[in-house]
């Protein structure tokens, strides 16, 4: 088992639901945290408390993933206790809407397209040549069941999903023969902001979502991420897919009246 005290672990989208729920789990292992999102109130917020939980060290990123240019020199400009990062968690995402594909919003396409997809790559591209050239690191990315099987009117978002799928084994794949460790946590339905950012704020809606179930917690998700980054050194958990017991894949739930 891998101590991750004083390892610095990269973040992003860590002001909330998952991101947030890691940098809670790193903490307690004494992790250094390093975190990103674009609502920088939320991440102050949680910095002392995260110091409290254990975190070796706390540094703040104001960051959008979808932005090439800053994603490439807010990571070039890290201060020099901050460059060697040795865990980088890709959890920034999305989703928005819920129509059928051929009366989708265009905005709504380009929102989750940049986020899950493009930022994924700005991001894995700005960090990773540093782990190379220093010969550690671990790349955990965030994906979905949706990546494995689409659900109506959702087209894009499992696109998205199954984008990062094929970016997370290829990345896999053109590390080889290097100590890095690639892996995707998959998560079913997580009961976090993402419904109601899918639906703009409808509390009520996004509510439904999770009636007559247990969803998984962010907390849930984090565990898996702490557990698959504290392996040995030799063992590469390449991926692992978590839904609540209620739920068999992206189509199927078990809802109780």
């Amino acid at each position: 088992m891998i101590d991750l005290k004083g390892k610095t672990v990269f973040i992003t989208g860590a002001s909330a639901g998952i991101g947030e729920a890691c940098a809670h789990a790193f903490a307690g292992a004494g992790a250094r945290l390093l975190l990103a999102a674009r609502r920088m109130d939320r991440l102050e917020k949680s910095a002392a408390s995260l110091r409290e939980l254990g975190a070796a060290d706390v540094h703040l990123l104001q960051l959008d993933v979808r932005n090439q240019p800053a994603v490439a020199s807010t990571i070039a400009g890290l201060p020099e206790a901050w460059k060697d990062i040795d865990i980088l968690v890709n959890n920034a995402g999305l989703s928005r809407g819920l129509d059928k594909l051929y009366l989708g919003k265009l905005d709504d396409w380009e929102e989750m397209i940049d986020t899950n997809v493009k930022g994924l790559l700005y991001v894995t591209r700005a960090v990773v040549p540093g782990m190379v050239s220093r010969g550690r690191g671990h790349i955990v990315n965030l994906g979905s069941t949706a990546g494995d099987l689409t659900y109506p009117n959702g087209a894009v978002y499992c696109a998205s999903k199954a984008a990062e799928k094929a970016i997370n084994d290829g990345l896999r794949q053109d590390l080889l023969g290097t100590p890095l460790r690639v892996t995707s946590v998959d998560p079913g339905m997580v009961e976090t902001e993402f419904s109601q950012v899918r639906f703009r704020g409808d509390a009520e809606r996004a509510a439904k979502v999770y009636q007559g179930l247990t969803p998984l917690t962010p907390a849930d998700v984090a565990d898996a991420i702490l557990w698959a980054t504290t392996r040995p050194a030799h063992v590469n958990i390449a991926r692992i897919s978590l839904t609540p017991v209620d739920q068999a894949n992206s189509l199927l739930f078990n809802r109780k009246a």
